[in-house]
């Protein structure tokens, strides 16, 4: 999953793809890449962000998700808003990665039902402007897998189809990179596989690998010199059976996951010596 943020404040590539022709470009060639799916925001989420209208939301994702969808480009549309996904649906989209997995707007879940799109349900304890403060727990990995749960339940019971559900255990959201809780996670992927749902691990250039890489002195390194260590989780949790990784820089994350299948299933699926070239998949 290639991502697109279409804001001018993400932390990782801010401004970059705001014009809505930069960001279909960057769309396209991260399919070209090995990208399955485009993951298209309009509204960051890095911890202190401040919210957008509804409004300005739309007028980021629509066009950008339009001519993707146009162009054949699987498009998932990264909103907590029902109002956004309901428009990025209507305009092509097939899956909706809601990083509040249904808790910021009422809505969502109903309109996942009653679309039958994908549905990304993420890990979240509150928005970007205070969920730091939430990064309180007693056991993070029976936390979440709970959390996750109960959330699953919810949505299900609004009519979402357990089928459409993809879960993502939301690295650095409500997750201190000091107490070791992506990690954490990282190392337990199996004990939220048992939720019986695919896993979705978004960790690219997140501030926990920073603080992994800190220098003598302490001092995180800079999300920029953070790919290297993002194509190692890819390969890591590609291995251990996630469905998808959400990334910034495709080609080298999507050689990292055929080098992993083919790792993990010791060359069977080789066609002489030769991995399957990328290209995109079903989303579920």
């Amino acid at each position: 999953m290639g991502v697109v943020n279409v804001t001018p404040d993400s932390f990782s590539d801010g401004g970059r793809w705001f014009d809505a022709g930069r960001a279909v470009e960057h769309g396209l060639r991260m399919v070209e890449e090995g990208a399955d799916i485009v993951d298209v925001g309009g509204e960051s989420t890095q911890p202190g962000a401040q919210r957008v209208s509804a409004e300005e939301e739309l007028r980021r994702v629509l066009p950008v998700v339009t001519e993707l969808a146009r162009q054949g480009v699987a498009v998932s549309v990264d909103t907590m808003r029902a109002e956004v996904a309901a428009a990025s649906v209507d305009a092509g989209a097939v899956l909706v990665n809601d990083v509040s997995g249904g808790l910021a707007d009422p809505e969502m879940a109903r309109l996942v039902a009653a679309t039958g799109v994908s549905y990304v349900l993420m890990h979240w304890r509150g928005h970007s402007h205070d969920m730091q403060k939430r990064a309180v727990y007693t056991d993070v990995v029976q936390e979440v897998h709970d959390e996750l749960d109960r959330r699953m339940a919810a949505v299900v019971d609004q009519g979402v189809d357990p089928g459409q559900i993809i879960i993502d255990p939301g690295l650095g959201f409500s997750k201190s990179p000091d107490r070791a809780h992506n990690w954490a996670l990282l190392a337990r992927l199996d004990r939220l596989a048992g939720l019986g749902r695919p896993i979705l691990v978004g960790g690219s250039r997140k501030r926990f690998l920073g603080r992994l890489l800190s220098d003598a002195e302490g001092n995180p390194r800079d999300f920029t010199d953070c790919d290297d260590a993002t194509v190692a989780v890819t390969a890591l949790a590609a291995f251990h059976g996630a469905w998808a990784v959400r990334v910034h820089d495709v080609r080298p994350n999507a050689d990292a996951v055929r080098v992993a299948r083919a790792w993990r299933t010791g060359g069977t699926a080789l066609v002489h010596g030769r991995a399957e070239a990328p290209r995109a998949r079903d989303v579920q």
